[in-house]
């Protein structure tokens, strides 16, 4: 390991951050070297890096023999899981994760209410200048008081759902992976997790997953992509919903299989869907979804924020001070389960 620690970072960082970080680590060398999409660092800066912070540029191990940690600034790697770097046994990965969850937990609420009030609806006919007649039948309105709310994956973007629906009256359940962990090494924003399910009237474990779903009235989908959640919601789950559900799905594109969620939309045993991601990104034109009224595309914008750099930061200041430390990082990635 070099004498000096050096960190390579290769998104662009304000120049107050950089010299933030030149104040508290004085003996610590910054390489700040934005770089874009088919773009690479210079050889050198990757032989003596030590730390890197990066987007999507890894280098190949014999590139960066020195380095230790990775820290990416996205939430979602599986992407990158199979990158020879992150199997070396002495480095060590970490991802944003929990840096993204106020702005997701804001979307998916704003999608409920959206669906569950119509408004998808109401703005197709005000693109008409259409007064509806039987607006009351038309319109009524699924409310969140009383509702039942299934959050699917209790991570850092659930635990702040589970925050945000507090005063809406709602009964919220919860599926989740793993129930002996209680996240304490997950990042949260100003601390706002949940980590020990206080909010949750049940969790469910994910092989109970269908179980929980015949209870709600939303179904909010939270989990990452991995080899175990592709297709988790298929056929055999969206059958089992309580007739007249409305899904909302801010996770990843291929979580929910695509095909059966027109099939469960079709037939009205959902009575709506709000999607922000999809299996193909952009949405095909021809997609079904694009011309169902009971359906709202948002196109993958909920991690949107103009707050996310700055909570991207002060994740890494507290990531850096904990590997600087010895201490556990937040966030570390597990191979095996894919995030």
């Amino acid at each position: 390991m070099s004498q000096t620690k050096r960190i390579l970072i290769t998104v662009k960082f304000e120049p107050s951050q950089l010299d933030e970080l030149r104040q508290i680590y004085p003996d610590i060398h910054v390489d700040a070297k934005p770089l874009s999409q088919g773009d690479t660092a210079p050889d050198d800066l990757w032989q003596q890096a030590e730390v890197l912070y990066t987007f999507r540029m890894l280098p190949l191990p014999e590139q960066a023999p020195n380095l230790r940690w990775i820290q990416f600034h996205s939430a979602g790697i599986e992407d990158h899981l199979d990158a020879p770097i992150l199997h070396q046994p002495n480095v060590q990965a970490t991802t944003m994760s929990g840096a993204n969850a106020p702005q997701v937990a804001e979307h998916a609420l704003a999608l409920m209410l959206a669906l569950g009030h119509h408004i998808n609806e109401m703005l197709a006919d005000q693109n008409l200048s259409k007064w509806p007649t039987q607006r009351g039948e038309r319109y009524q309105p699924k409310e969140l008081m009383g509702s039942t709310v299934g959050i699917v994956g209790y991570g850092s973007i659930g635990q702040r759902l589970a925050r945000l629906l507090q005063s809406f009256g709602v009964k919220i359940l919860a599926s989740k992976r793993d129930l002996l962990t209680d996240g304490s090494e997950s990042f949260h924003v100003d601390g706002q997790g949940d980590a020990a399910g206080e909010l949750v009237q049940r969790m469910y474990p994910g092989k109970a997953l269908g179980t929980m779903l015949k209870e709600c009235d939303y179904i909010v989908v939270t989990v990452p992509l991995t080899a175990e959640t592709r297709g988790m919601l298929g056929s055999k789950q969206l059958d089992s919903l309580k007739p007249g559900a409305l899904l909302i799905d801010v996770s990843r594109g291929g979580v929910i299989e695509q095909d059966a969620l027109i099939q469960a939309l079709q037939k009205r045993q959902l009575s709506g869907a709000a999607l922000d991601v999809f299996p193909i990104e952009p949405l095909p034109a021809d997609s079904p979804l694009w011309q169902m009224p009971n359906v709202i595309i948002s196109p993958h914008v909920a991690g949107f924020s103009h707050h996310y750099e700055k909570r991207a930061f002060e994740l890494f200041k507290e990531n850096l001070r904990r590997y600087i430390a010895g201490e556990e990082l937040l966030n570390k990635i597990n191979l095996e389960r894919g995030y």
